[in-house]
């Protein structure tokens, strides 16, 4: 909903469950909270509404693939 994401949530799952292949999703607004979840290396991240609403676009976006 383009609100940010709940990174200190993503952090303590990933603190708690080692093992866990983290799917980040929802609330990503910007390339910013792409560059901000990179730091926690989260298995994937799900950007949708972002790049329909234009706040992300493509290019940009291109940059995080692998």
């Amino acid at each position: 909903m383009l609100t940010g994401t709940n990174i200190n949530l993503y952090k303590k799952i990933m603190n708690k469950y080692k093992d866990i292949q983290l799917i980040a999703s929802g609330g990503v607004k910007d390339i910013e909270d792409l560059k901000t979840l990179k730091k926690i290396n989260p298995y994937a991240v799900v950007v949708g509404k972002a790049i329909y609403e234009e706040k992300i676009n493509l290019k940009e976006l291109a940059k995080f693939a692998l």
